[in-house]
C-alpha cells in the first residue's frame, strides 16, 4: 500500500476521525504502510488522517538516544483516549502535513492514555516529555487540529504569510 502525505491547506486534515471498529488485516496493512510512510518522510509520529484515512489510529516512534529509529519501538495506538494530563511545557513542533514550519506549542508535560492495539486489545501508556507531546500533537489529528491551529492570531497570521510566501517560491523553482 502506497501512501501520500496529505499537506496543509487539505480540507481533509480538518476532518474529524472515526473510531476502528474492525481490527482486521487491512488495519494491518494500513498500520504498516504508516510506518514506512512516517520513516521515509523522518517523521516521529503520524495519523491515519494525514495519510488520507479519517480512522482513529496513530503511530509514534521516538527515536532513542542515538538519534535512531527501531521497529521495536513503534507505538501503535487505536482509539486513544486521553484519561490523565499533569503540568505544562512549550516544545518547538513541527509536522509532516506543514513542511519546513515549526512553531513553539504549549502541551501537557505528562499524560496517561488508554488505547487498543492493532488486534484491538486494550493497553495504557503513561508518557512524559517528547512521546506526551508527539501523543498529543497525534491526537490532535484525530479531532481535526493541526499544530498552527493552537497559534495565537499574530503568531498564525505571521505563518499564513510566510507559508504563501514558501509555495510560491516552490512554484517557482519547478518551473
Amino acid at each position: 500500500m502506497k501512501l501520500t502525505i496529505v499537506e496543509y491547506p487539505d480540507k481533509r486534515l480538518k476532518e474529524k476521525s472515526k473510531s476502528v471498529v474492525k481490527f482486521d488485516q487491512e488495519l494491518h496493512r494500513l498500520l504498516d504502510a504508516m510506518y514506512e510512510t512516517m520513516v521515509g518522510s523522518n517523521g516521529i509520529g503520524l495519523a491515519a488522517i494525514q495519510v488520507g484515512h479519517a480512522k482513529r489510529a496513530l503511530i509514534l516512534n521516538i527515536p532513542d538516544e542515538d538519534d535512531e529509529q527501531s521497529i521495536d519501538t513503534l507505538i501503535e495506538m487505536i482509539n486513544p483516549v486521553i484519561t490523565q494530563t499533569s503540568g505544562v511545557t512549550t516544545y518547538q513542533e513541527g509536522c509532516l502535513s506543514v513542511p519546513s514550519f515549526y512553531e513553539d506549542i504549549d502541551r501537557y508535560e505528562s499524560i496517561t492514555v488508554n488505547y487498543q492495539d492493532r488486534d484491538g486489545n486494550t493497553k495504557r501508556i503513561e508518557a512524559y516529555g517528547l512521546l506526551s507531546i508527539a501523543i498529543q500533537h497525534e491526537i490532535d489529528h484525530l479531532e481535526g487540529v493541526l499544530f498552527i491551529d493552537k497559534l495565537s492570531y499574530s503568531r498564525r497570521k505571521k505563518f499564513e504569510k510566510e507559508y504563501k510566501r514558501v509555495q510560491k517560491e516552490k512554484k517557482l523553482s519547478k518551473s
